[in-house]
């Protein structure tokens, strides 16, 4: 199987006054459908900075990152487009908006990309579903849990059926049992809907629920070793 995700000699280096900070030193990556790659990492390892050039929100200094063969960094390509139909995010924290219910939330992006409102609802309705959500469509941020709050955050992520799928740190701001719960639900989402997906963490629960394991060390991907 083709992958749907490759990066290929990717680096990033930014400048300081007190020199050239290399923060990813010629990664190379291949992530098929329906595998779930976990990147671990102490903090400032460099995973945040390599999960921006893979979801297109930051340009490599070298190296290339390419989406169904498609060159991010090629002027021709519609990047936003990308994000709006094949790339989603998953952050630290859910940064869901306030005055809106659970349901208004995840519908967000098929707002953005004027999906017919009865596919709305129903696109909606199922990825709630899918989160174990959907008695809390009408609540507010306020009214949920932190864990809830993720849940929400997944389910907008996944609303538009991705190919690829970008996890930070998901369980960062979570206690360790509501992390689970949430990593668990993840790796469960990635296999079922045969999603492609890159979770950066360094959490070790979730590296059992990982189809590959990396690690992010002075800017070098490798194979991580026990």
């Amino acid at each position: 199987m083709s992958a749907v995700l490759r990066a290929e000699g990717l680096s990033r280096t930014f400048a300081s006054a007190g020199g050239d900070v290399v923060a990813v030193r010629e990664a190379e990556l291949a992530v098929e459908l329906g595998e779930l790659v976990v990147i671990a990492g102490r903090s400032g390892a460099g995973k945040t900075t390599l999960l921006t050039m893979l979801g297109g929100l930051d340009r490599p200094t070298a190296g290339r990152v390419l989406v169904d063969g498609v060159d991010l960094a090629d002027p021709k390509t519609d990047v936003a487009a990308l994000r709006g139909s094949r790339i989603a995010s998953i952050f630290q924290t859910a940064g869901l908006i306030p005055v809106l219910s659970a349901a208004e939330n995840v519908e967000v992006p098929l707002r953005i990309r004027r999906t017919e409102p009865a596919e709305r609802d129903r696109r909606v309705a199922d990825a709630l579903r899918d989160v174990g959500l959907e008695d809390h469509a009408r609540q507010r941020p306020g009214e949920l849990s932190g864990g809830q709050q993720q849940r929400v955050g997944i389910a907008r992520a996944l609303v538009i059926s991705p190919g690829i799928l970008l996890a930070d740190e998901p369980t960062a701001q979570l206690d360790s049992e509501t992390g689970g719960q949430i990593m668990e639900l993840i790796a469960r989402l990635v296999h079922d809907r045969g999603t492609a997906a890159v979770v950066a963490t360094h959490d070790a629960a979730m590296f059992a629920r990982a189809d590959r394991v990396l690690e992010l060390h002075d800017g070098v991907l490798r194979r991580r070793e026990g």
